[in-house]
């Protein structure tokens, strides 16, 4: 499955801490990330991520385009409800997300839920979708 990471600044450390602690079933997927996002992730866990540019210069968009292209399975946005002005509004990937019935967690807890659902094979009804 092809997975999207994003995360706010506040939830940098977060998206690491759950990728090192899922490691071992999101190296079974292609990863794709906003460019820092992908970067942390890369330096704390050796997977592969495709990067796009940085959050607010165009990764959210190029993020877009893929979910737009039905190329996108998951996206896990790590967003900081108190966030200022400076970070992407996840407004756009959450629609976008609802518009191609792409699953999307946007907190820890939900992020969980799904990479565990994936991994046991609730979310192969996205094969379909292909």
């Amino acid at each position: 499955m092809n997975i999207a990471l994003a995360a706010h600044n506040n939830k940098k450390k977060l998206m690491q801490n759950f990728c090192i602690a899922y490691r071992h079933i999101l190296s079974k997927h292609t990863l794709y990330a906003t460019g820092t996002t992908g970067r942390l992730i890369e330096e704390v866990t050796n997977l592969h991520v495709h990067k796009y540019l940085a959050g607010p210069l165009g990764g959210i968009q190029q993020m877009g385009v893929q979910i737009s292209n039905n190329e996108i399975d998951m996206v896990i946005f790590l967003r900081d409800p108190m966030s200022g002005a400076l970070e992407p509004d996840p407004a756009q990937i959450i629609k976008l997300c609802d518009m191609h019935t792409i699953p999307i967690a946007t907190n820890l807890a939900t992020a969980e839920m799904l990479v565990l659902g994936m991994e046991n094979g609730d979310l192969d009804w996205r094969n379909m979708y292909k």
